[in-house]
């Protein structure tokens, strides 16, 4: 269970590895099981467990690994878990052999004195073991997107309230103190009625993005395939062992959503910050494979992709996601009165021509101004605004690090279970409208897709 973007390291010792893991997981049934969450005073270390150790989850495993070298950071690596041996065994010697090794992460999660995982596989399993964990009495950092299909961000979210766990999904930009100064703005009115938002993610990657190297992995000798596809779980259905969709899952509707659960859920994760939880009612999205296809690459997912996404004050989303040209467009929050993007260290907010005396009253009196920068121009005997400079009020730190540090605090993170769903359904909704070629209609007070646009307020 891991991320393809990593290629393979030395030859290891099947056997050896898991006779080991054998009699870690016979220690683990002697111990009992898992234990409830517990609250760690200031001087208790966070033990963390990290589940599927490819590209991305390999990554976040390692800088924990490397972070806990410091003193000041009171945590430390003490299991992982990969379906293929060589990634398991590469993170247990990257820990000092500190860190027990796993094929299961069931065995991982009875780890006597385990607090967390750092979920790491790909996307297919995210809320399988998302629920595992937070039952075992773990808090969770789960890369994004948080699920693959709604419903599971769903259960997701539900599991996270009756637990109490601290759950965290891995989009970084959500912890950008920038995005909670804009949602200050537009709480307060400070652009007026919402618009439409606007935000993307671009690339162009001539040899075509996700083309990872091809692991050297062997499911007859260290790889568990069945496994990493979950088919005993229906997470996705079973076929015979696949270099290539093992290595580069993103490019597979069984284990991926494409652009919308990968680059576009990071986009949306800080625009949804901007402008405040909520879930659509209608989503629609189109897309085309304009260089890349399935025929010249394999490839089932679009790598262009737009998403249209309604809500319920009669506000509108437009996502853009697009592999084959890096020239994009600018993260933008329009109200009626003004528009908010980020720029210097907080956010600026521009006055439409027809509000700027208003604009300027409102800068004088409203709290989300109240240390701003305002920009002006003389025309005659008049100074007009041009921007107001708002100054980032929020300071979260590190993404991981505000997980970490709710953990201990029992706090919720920037990005939170119920956050995390919410982001959620605009993405995954936008896969069912692509595929199916209909718009998604969703009911916000009964939380599933309807038949019809549900009713929208005034």
């Amino acid at each position: 269970m891991s991320q393809g973007s990593t290629s393979g390291s030395g030859n290891i010792d099947r056997r050896g590895f898991l006779k080991r893991a054998g009699a870690g997981a016979a220690a683990l049934s002697l111990a009992g099981g898992a234990r409830g969450t517990r609250v760690l005073g200031a001087n208790e270390r966070i033990n963390i467990g990290a589940i599927g150790v490819g590209g991305r989850g390999g990554s976040l495993c390692r800088k924990l690994m490397d972070r806990s070298k410091d003193p000041e950071n009171n945590w430390q690596v003490i299991a992982v878990c990969d379906v293929w041996d060589a990634r398991t065994q590469r993170h247990v010697d990257h820990s000092g052999g500190t860190a027990q090794g796993f094929r299961d992460y069931r065995e991982l999660l009875r780890v006597p004195d385990l607090d967390a995982v750092v979920i790491g596989t790909p996307d297919h399993w995210h809320s399988k073991i998302s629920i595992a964990a937070m039952r075992a009495g773990k808090d969770v950092y789960c890369e994004k997107p948080m699920t693959l299909y709604w419903r599971q961000a769903k259960k997701v979210a539900q599991v996270a309230r009756k637990t109490e766990a601290v759950f965290q999904c891995g989009a970084q930009s959500a912890s950008s103190g920038r995005w909670w100064t804009a949602r200050e703005v537009v709480e307060q009115g400070g652009l007026g009625p919402l618009v439409w938002t606007q935000g993307g993610a671009f690339r162009n990657n001539p040899g075509g993005d996700w083309n990872w190297g091809i692991q050297p992995a062997d499911p007859n000798a260290d790889l568990d395939w069945d496994m990493w596809l979950g088919w005993k779980w229906e997470l996705a259905p079973k076929r015979p062992y696949d270099p290539e969709r093992y290595s580069r899952f993103r490019k597979y509707w069984d284990y991926s959503g494409g652009l919308a659960t990968d680059l576009l859920y990071h986009t949306w994760s800080h625009l949804m910050i901007g402008v405040g939880p909520q879930f659509p009612v209608a989503v629609a999205a189109s897309g085309a494979n304009p260089v890349h296809t399935l025929e010249n690459d394999n490839r089932e997912v679009p790598t262009l992709f737009h998403i249209i996404a309604t809500f319920a004050g009669q506000h509108t989303a437009h996502l853009i996601g697009t592999q084959e040209n890096k020239t994009g467009e600018p993260d933008l929050v329009r109200g009626q009165k003004a528009t908010l993007e980020g720029g210097g260290p907080g956010v600026i907010v521009r006055p439409e021509d027809p509000f700027r005396d208003e604009m300027m009253e409102l800068a004088h009196t409203l709290d989300c101004y109240k240390d701003a920068n305002l920009v002006t121009e003389k025309k005659g005997d008049k100074e007009v605004l041009q921007e107001i400079q708002v100054p980032n009020k929020y300071n979260w730190g590190d993404h991981m690090d505000n997980w970490l540090s709710c953990i201990r605090t029992r706090e919720q993170p920037t990005l939170n279970a119920d956050r995390g769903y919410q982001v959620m359904i605009p993405i995954a909704l936008s896969v069912i409208s692509y595929r199916k070629g209909k718009v998604v209609f969703f009911d916000p007070k009964k939380e599933r897709v309807v038949d019809s646009m549900p009713p929208m307020e005034a």
